[in-house]
């Protein structure tokens, strides 16, 4: 194959420093392809224009029950106003997923002639780790396209997006017709088992002594050296497996059943993962606020995770979460909003919702005895933020820019976003500083999640399967972990789990709880087939007086349980269809 592609030479800039250079032709910075074969700094670099292509938070939440913005241009609040349309998407992925997929394939399709370096050992370990990655990036890459654009068509077929394994070009002909979801979901199977038998669980310096028996003449600097602690960060078989649990559990939600993937299959998919940390048992203590422990986040190097992270992002230094989201006495913009229901959601720190008879809630007194990651997550009224621990009054009749729509920057809701904020980050700009953080990018909590709702549905409530564990054994973990539940024996988890009804119920807020502004509430309700259309709710206060008011009105239809294929895509291939509505 010959074919002409364009190689982001980092090392090398051309400055023009002579008036020779206003006359020379500029030298152009493309290579053939034979350029990779010889270098395999332009072969990895192909790989890198996937990894940079991994979307990080989408803060979606004001698409959903959980938030709104007070800002008016905000994405998110328009879509769930009504403008969401085919050509107009904010959660398109198609885009960005399919190019990463093209230079994956360009990868793949070149990856055996790749010099990888001169000692043949290393050579064919490397080529085998960089296929292996690039065959664990195209998984997951179409998960995120089947998430974002599966769906059912007007004459009742469950489709995903067309697969794409080889690369393209001026000769290939591009309208060919998207594959069925469960193709693929089979695809992503397919290259998940090729990357499991190419990388290792982890990179190591200690525990991938085993793999040198794959190569001839292999000894263990071999080993560290390609497959070493230093490539912590890139994907490895554990990622793997846990994007597989998350591929299982979408098709075995109730919008994509007709993929033929079972509750069971999710529950085991999720259980492999697990089983590497001895299930419940090894659920990070500190995983509900991993965002703020500010010594676990120092010591985080080359790629090293935190019991709670199965994958991350690298960190920076910033200040723009908390610029973006710190309420306006804390020179903040103020951005997101939880809503009351959101926080109605939290139960009581006894473990009763508070509309439950035995809550002990008090309408007056509504933030007091409840369940801890409420106000780790929320900022209310009364509560105390940013480096100097000033009390926050969102109150109508307080005297600052944090009450209810006082500014354009202020809360619409009644309450400010706390979650993820560093309070040790200053944004007056007469004396700001940074802070480090990170992104999550999969969560052992998330998996936790995972098992309990599909071992439920397979099982029942206390139901192991083949394994070890159950949901109940999984939600009770999550919320005492939380202390919740932790002084009483947790009397409501314990009245629900011979129900399972009710425990989906409760596994189903446990996630809201859980995993609430990391991009998640959107498409569970989306997979559930949940009301996408309840108000968005606020608070007033007024004094002692706590009244619930309407914030924003949802209005999606039902059709909207699926997103669209991109109106521009199927106006230029004929073949390929449009989801139902769009």
């Amino acid at each position: 194959m010959k074919k002409i592609i364009s190689i982001a030479l980092c090392s090398c800039a051309i400055a023009l420093t002579s008036c020779d250079d206003l006359f020379e032709p500029a030298i152009e910075n493309t290579q053939d392809i034979d350029a990779i074969h010889r270098n395999p700094n332009y072969a990895e670099a192909l790989l890198g224009n996937a990894y940079t292509r991994i979307p990080g938070y989408s803060w979606n939440d004001p698409a959903t029950d959980d938030a709104v913005s007070n800002d008016a241009s905000n994405s998110y609040r328009k879509i769930a106003a009504g403008t969401w349309t085919s050509s107009n998407n904010p959660l398109d992925s198609w885009t960005n997923c399919r190019s990463a997929i093209q230079y994956i394939n360009l990868l793949l399709a070149n990856a055996d002639n790749v010099n990888w370096a001169e000692d043949p050992v290393a050579a064919a370990m490397y080529c085998d780790r960089f296929k292996g990655e690039a065959y664990a990036l195209r998984a997951f890459f179409m998960y995120h396209l089947l998430r974002a654009h599966g769906g059912m068509t007007a004459d009742g077929q469950l489709l995903g997006v067309p697969i794409v394994n080889e690369p393209e070009g001026a000769s290939t002909n591009f309208n060919i017709p998207r594959n069925t979801f469960a193709e693929c979901l089979q695809a992503i199977k397919d290259d998940a088992a090729k990357a499991l038998e190419l990388l290792p669980i982890d990179y190591s310096d200690t525990k991938n002594a085993s793999m040198a028996s794959k190569y001839e003449g292999a000894d263990n600097s071999h080993v560290v050296r390609v497959f070493g602690q230093k490539f912590s960060g890139r994907i490895s078989g554990r990622i793997v497996e846990a994007i597989l649990a998350q591929a299982e559990l979408l098709a075995a939600s109730p919008a994509y059943q007709a993929s033929g993937v079972t509750w069971a299959d999710a529950a085991d998919a999720s259980a492999k993962v697990l089983d590497r940390i001895n299930g419940p048992q090894g659920i990070d203590p500190t995983g509900w606020h991993w965002f703020i422990n500010a010594d676990d986040i120092k010591n985080l190097t080359d790629g090293l995770n935190v019991p709670e992270m199965i994958w991350r992002s690298e960190k920076d230094n910033s200040n723009s979460l908390e610029s973006d989201n710190f309420p306006p006495t804390l020179y903040g913009n103020g951005r997101i909003n939880p809503t009351q229901n959101l926080v109605d959601a939290f139960p009581m720190a006894n473990g009763y919702p508070v509309r439950h008879a035995d809550s002990d809630f008090d309408p007056a007194d509504p933030y007091t005895g409840r369940d801890p990651r409420l106000t780790s997550y929320i900022l209310c009224n009364g509560k105390e933020a940013g480096t100097a621990n000033d009390i926050i009054y969102t109150s109508t009749d307080g005297d600052t820019n944090d009450g209810l729509n006082v500014i354009s920057t202020s809360t619409r809701t009644g309450y400010y976003l706390k979650k993820f904020l560093r309070q040790d980050v200053n944004c007056n700009p007469s004396n700001s500083n940074q802070q480090q953080h990170y992104t999550a990018r999969i969560r052992y909590t998330e998996i936790f999640l995972n098992y309990a709702e599909a071992a439920n549905e397979a099982w029942g409530p206390t139901g192991t399967g083949s394994h070890a564990y159950s949901a109940y054994d999984v939600i009770k973990a999550i919320r005492s972990r939380a202390g919740v539940g932790t002084d009483n024996g947790d009397p409501y988890l314990e009245s629900v789990k011979g129900d399972k009804d009710a425990m989906r119920q409760l596994i189903r807020n446990e996630r809201r709880l859980e995993l609430c502004f990391e991009g998640f509430r959107f498409w569970d309700l989306r997979r559930w087939k949940a009301d996408l259309n309840e108000t968005a709710k606020g608070i007033q206060i007024t004094g002692t007086t706590y009244s619930p008011i309407d914030v924003d009105t949802r209005n999606y239809r039902d059709y909207m349980i699926y997103g669209p294929i991109p109106n521009s895509e199927v106006l230029k291939f004929s073949e390929l269809k449009q989801n139902a509505g769009w």
